[in-house]
């Protein structure tokens, strides 16, 4: 008997398989990061460079550290005793930190997220562990948008959800065009959100409430 349900399944597995056997070592890692250091023009073996590839590597570990989550897991501890409450639940101005999967540099702004139950909840903290997930791997903004609305979606089968990510790419604010006071706006939502115009209004006034 074949270990995968599916002809998909057995792809993927592969396809993972494949990921990790070329996965280089954290040696070769700090060796590229030594070339890059040279090809910039300085001197590895200076002072102030001389641990850099390897500090480098631990940064990297931490930055892409998404690629080991699985978002939908953070979100399968719910909460159903929550007395009747079937109003919209809405997380504001969540800490965004991500790069840029074209020219591997930050892109720092802010992430509002909301969903209307039905009859389930998860704790808030949740929601912003979601966004680090997606977050901690090289992305677009339009992706990494679209897939934290389809986690929670698939995660917790709500009414509806609503983000809103507002954030400043490096890639354009420090280099090319340099416009220093441009943002990106992207949203995404789903169920009653998508289909209920006043429902998208309270979500939008709820972002500028203060």
């Amino acid at each position: 008997m074949t270990p995968y349900d599916t002809a998909q399944d057995e792809e993927q597995i592969s396809a993972t398989n494949k990921s990790e056997v070329m996965r280089p070592s954290r040696a070769e890692a700090e060796a590229a990061v030594e070339t890059l250091l040279r090809w910039a023009g300085d001197d590895p073996g200076r002072e102030g460079l001389i641990d850099t590839p390897a500090r480098v590597a631990r940064a990297y570990e931490e930055f892409f550290s998404g690629y080991a989550d699985n978002p939908e897991e953070m979100l399968a501890r719910t909460f159903e005793e929550v007395e009747g409450y079937d109003d919209m639940v809405m997380l504001r101005d969540i800490s965004l930190q991500s790069h840029c999967e074209h020219h591997m540099v930050p892109i720092l702004g802010k992430a509002h997220i909301a969903y209307l139950p039905d009859r389930r909840v998860v704790g808030i903290s949740k929601l912003a562990r979601v966004l680090d997930s997606f977050g901690r791997r090289l992305q677009t903004q339009e992706t990494m948008t679209a897939q934290v609305a389809s986690a929670i979606q698939n995660a917790l089968k709500p009414l509806g959800v609503a983000i809103l990510v507002d954030a400043q790419h490096q890639c354009m604010t420090t280099r090319g065009v340099k416009k220093t006071d441009v943002s990106m706006v992207t949203t995404r939502f789903t169920g009653v959100f998508k289909d209920q115009a006043d429902l998208r209004a309270r979500f939008y006034q709820q972002i500028n409430l203060r």
